[in-house]
């Protein structure tokens, strides 16, 4: 785990190549136009030190830098416990624990993540707002990454978008799997307009769901799941149309004894870092009720 006390930041960029507008250089290093915009009215792009217009043509041993301003944080601050398994001057990733909202709503105002999120950015000194790269249901546990400022959160998205991140998830579901490993390409929507509860149907969009078989037990499976689309509940609707639903998921099964909760764990994820595009590779261990619920199904 890395910790950084400054926040004051710029990302910097070494022009290679003649002749090519600010703009379209950065348009190449994959700054949407809409942040371009934002950081060019806020005068926040540089080259070699002074602002200049955007179509300022660079020179080769130029350098383009970008200044991320200061942010006030609405949250209120709440001291929440976070397992923090990496972090830099761009990223907060933390294992979250089940049971809790990520980010406040009408009905959960307080107790959430971002509240716990708040409060460490208050005692580290990190004045940004608190941006989600990624998201977890209420009652999912694993990995969940925080931008730092717009511009990981523009560089993250993206590679979201593109489909360029793997992640994999720890699932125990009901009965055998017979395959040990096989592909589930069906469309996923709402199963009415404003239910919450999703199906598959032809009428949704495409979704891609991987899974390989770890351990199988008496009437149950341990799956190790990997998805290409990234469709809301997709695991949990794509698992129970194939007669596999998530153990103790409530909304698409039923409740179970030995779990609280669906058994549902995001412990996996392959990425680029934002400024340096290294790849890096996250892993959040199994929570305690997992372990507990396989335990029971091992034994009987």
């Amino acid at each position: 785990m890395k910790l950084f006390e400054n926040n004051e930041d710029i990302i910097v960029y070494n022009v290679e190549k003649e002749g090519i507008s600010l703009e379209e250089f950065l348009f190449n290093k994959e700054i949407s136009g809409r942040y371009f915009r934002k950081l060019y009215k806020g005068k926040n792009i540089c080259v070699n030190g002074e602002f200049r217009m955007k179509d300022y043509l660079l020179k080769e041993g130029d350098i383009v830098s970008i200044r991320l301003e200061e942010e006030e944080n609405n949250i209120s601050p709440e001291p929440i416990p976070l397992e923090i398994i990496y972090e830099d001057l761009d990223l907060l990733v933390i294992n979250k624990q089940p049971f809790l909202v990520v980010h406040p709503t009408k009905g959960h105002q307080t107790n959430t993540i971002s509240n716990g999120i708040s409060h460490y950015f208050m005692t580290k000194g990190i004045n940004r707002k608190i941006r989600f790269i990624n998201r977890l249901d209420m009652d999912t546990s694993g990995i969940l990454l925080i931008a730092k400022s717009p511009f990981a959160h523009q560089q993250m998205a993206l590679q979201f978008e593109n489909n360029q991140v793997e992640k994999r998830y720890l699932v125990v579901v009901s009965g055998l799997v017979k395959k040990d490993e096989g592909t589930i390409d069906l469309p996923i929507g709402r199963e009415e307009e404003k239910s919450i509860k999703r199906i598959v149907t032809s009428k949704g969009k495409q979704a891609i769901t991987k899974y390989k078989v770890i351990e199988r037990y008496k009437d149950a499976s341990l799956l190790d799941v990997q998805i290409l689309t990234g469709r809301s509940h997709q695991i949990r609707v794509h698992l129970n149309h194939i007669g596999h639903p998530i153990i103790g998921d409530t909304l698409y099964y039923k409740t179970s004894e030995y779990i609280k909760r669906q058994a549902l764990h995001s412990y996996y994820i392959k990425a680029k870092l934002p400024r340096s595009k290294e790849e890096i590779e996250l892993k959040a261990s199994m929570p305690q009720d997992i372990k507990n619920l396989i335990d029971v199904l091992k034994s009987s």
